[in-house]
């Protein structure tokens, strides 16, 4: 009799716990984070940044960008890295095509 018991005890914990998990939803975090693809408004104009002096040496300052969100264009700000020798960075920048606007660049290119 407690065999039984015990069995259908476990198999209500299990059941109640393939309900609970199953009621869960993994999703990526919203972001202002381009996905890919194309955009049909144009970019606004980049801002201004003033970034001062390196902070170590050789250090390269990487410009900010529009960046496209769920409400719209949301700007990136640059921030510091370290240059790699024998590469040039290729800034991003929106090109426009005949499906509208995409981003490009944003990485380091063999020189």
């Amino acid at each position: 009799m407690t065999r039984v018991v015990s069995r259908a005890r476990n198999a209500a914990i299990v059941l109640g716990l393939a309900a609970a998990l199953g009621g869960c939803v993994v999703a990526p975090a919203p972001g202002p984070y381009y996905g890919g693809g194309y955009v049909a408004v144009a970019p606004p104009a980049a801002r201004v940044e003033y970034y001062g002096a390196a902070p170590f040496p050789g250090a390269f300052w990487v410009g900010g960008f529009w960046n496209w969100g769920p409400g719209g264009y949301v700007w990136a700000p640059g921030h510091w890295e370290h240059a790699r020798p024998g590469y040039r960075w290729v800034p991003r920048h929106w090109a426009h095509g005949p499906r509208g606007w995409h981003m490009a660049g944003g990485r380091w290119a063999r020189r």
